[in-house]
């Protein structure tokens, strides 16, 4: 069996350092807000090069925090993209703004810049583009916009970390930016964990309050808040894993690109880099018409394949009071035809070669 992840094989080629780790959280018995948050907050930071990083409890509380604290509330709109998993516009829901979904990029099947424009109101707020399976949205013109139209530009990170625009990370370029450590991602955990990035000193200070029940000094609570605390064991995993997040995301790329160089010719759509940010393909995502075909094939020989996403936000009965009218036809299009590859940084490539070979023959 192929499998989208293998985490086992990442574990025990990190198994010595991970053990140790999560060893001295044990022998310490600080479970909560304990010295391993601390220094992945101070250690990611530094990475992302931002002055402040927040742990958090899953990348949802990232994305729900970082508009919290940024005041987002009822009547307030912010502009987002339907293709993506629901705890974009869920977040937004949760502060009780009202998510407006734009259509996407037909290439990076990230959020269109012309879109967004054309969407703001009076009741815009803000801007939350996804950076989606690890490419950097077009961050030079939604900044731009943003800055225009005077409006945050909050970033979802989940699928992104170690992306770059020029140099500067993905996390780094708007007001906030917020990251899933879901074990599957590029630098997962092994539970739930986020984070949320900014350069503001005032939303670095609500936001660890709001992650603390609005409490600053204990037992003195300024506002209501949530419980939203990184926990201190997978933060000691995450600080093994972030010393090796680049060697992670180069060999991700080496898969993608051998994906490519294999399936070229076959008339599948393989993924677009448009140069403007540089890939760490969290996702390997690919369109045809004859997806179901492929993906019978492909499981068949039991090699896994996914479809990320079948049913776009503005579609899900979530959201169908109220956006049953939009119309995202790029979107409705990508969705119907996308599917995506066993992709992670172990791959070997004779499992490359394995999974191309039954995609050829199964068109052929």
């Amino acid at each position: 069996m192929i499998p989208m992840v293998d985490l086992k094989t990442q574990y025990h080629q990190l198994k010595a350092e991970i053990d140790t780790a999560v060893m001295d959280v044990l022998e310490n018995t600080q479970f909560i807000l304990g010295p391993n948050v601390k220094a992945l907050e101070q250690e990611t930071a530094e990475y992302l090069g931002v002055p402040h990083a927040i742990g958090c409890a899953s990348g949802t509380d990232a994305l729900h925090l970082a508009l919290a604290a940024a005041g987002i509330g009822p009547g307030d709109e912010v502009i987002t993209t339907a293709f993506t998993f629901i705890a974009t516009a869920e977040a937004i829901a949760y502060v009780g703004a009202t998510p407006v979904f734009v259509d996407i990029d037909p290439q990076t099947y990230n959020i269109d810049p012309d879109k967004v424009e054309a969407a703001i109101t009076p009741k815009t707020r803000a801007v939350l583009p996804v950076h989606l399976f690890g490419q950097p949205a077009r961050m030079d013109r939604l900044k731009a916009l943003c800055d225009q139209h005077k409006l945050l530009l909050i970033e979802d990170c989940a699928q992104s970390f170690g992306a770059d625009v020029g140099g500067t990370q993905t996390g780094a370029i708007g007001a906030l930016g917020c990251f899933s450590f879901f074990p599957s991602k590029n630098l997962g955990c092994y539970g739930d964990g986020g984070l949320i990035t900014t350069r503001s000193d005032e939303y670095a200070k609500r936001i660890l309050s709001l992650r603390n029940h609005g409490s600053e000094v204990r037992y003195h609570h300024d506002v209501i808040g949530y419980n939203s605390r990184l926990d201190e064991m997978q933060a000691a995993i995450l600080r093994v894993k972030l010393r090796h997040i680049d060697e992670f995301n180069t060999q991700r790329r080496r898969v993608a690109h051998r994906y490519n160089e294999l399936l070229a010719d076959t008339g599948i759509v393989t993924p677009h880099e448009d140069g403007h940010g540089r890939h760490v393909f969290h996702q390997y995502t690919l369109l045809s018409e004859r997806r179901d075909e492929i993906m019978k094939a492909l499981q068949a020989q039991q090699i896994a394949c996914a479809v990320y996403y079948p049913i776009p936000l503005h579609r899900q009965k979530a959201f169908g009071d109220t956006l049953s009218h939009v119309q995202l036809p790029v979107t409705d299009e990508v969705a119907a035809r996308c599917f995506s590859l066993p992709i992670y940084p172990e791959m070997p490539d004779e499992h490359i070669v394995t999974v191309t070979n039954v995609i050829r023959n199964a068109i052929a």
